[in-house]
């Protein structure tokens, strides 16, 4: 379990630093052609992983395979790139990061709540609350 909260920590640094990265390439070409570029480096990247680890026999999957909500989290994860590259030089990759983060967790407990049918605890919304609190503190000059 160590190792998993591990890796997901060192993820989370890879997307601020990427966030961070692409905002400084949206300055200089806009967010759509940072994005575009995030998404061709990204796909080259992982065509490469996926014929040395599995050597080709992905590509034996079609569309046909995939429900038709699967196609959600390749628009919604575009979006998140171009919106995340706008808006990152604009306002610090500590604000926009924070922001990010509460939003993810409004959107984890709703998720949860209406597919799942897990009714949120009062641990699990104090801590909703906690961070949304904390993305108040740190926009709050001292």
């Amino acid at each position: 379990m160590l190792s998993l909260v591990v890796i997901a920590l060192l993820n989370g640094i890879l997307i601020g630093t990427a966030r961070t990265i692409n905002g400084q390439l949206s300055v200089s070409t806009g967010a759509f052609k940072a994005s575009l570029w995030n998404h061709v480096i990204g796909f080259s990247v992982l065509t490469v992983f996926l014929t040395v680890l599995a050597g080709w026999q992905w590509a034996q999957w079609t569309v046909a395979d995939l429900p038709p909500h699967a196609f959600l989290g390749g628009v919604f994860g575009a979006l998140f790139v171009a919106v995340s590259s706008y808006i990152f030089p604009k306002l610090g990759a500590m604000n926009a990061a924070i922001l990010v983060i509460g939003g993810q967790m409004i959107s984890a407990v709703t998720l949860d709540w209406v597919s799942a049918q897990q009714t949120p605890g009062g641990m699990k919304i104090a801590g909703v609350v906690l961070v949304l609190a904390g993305i108040y503190l740190t926009r709050k000059k001292s």
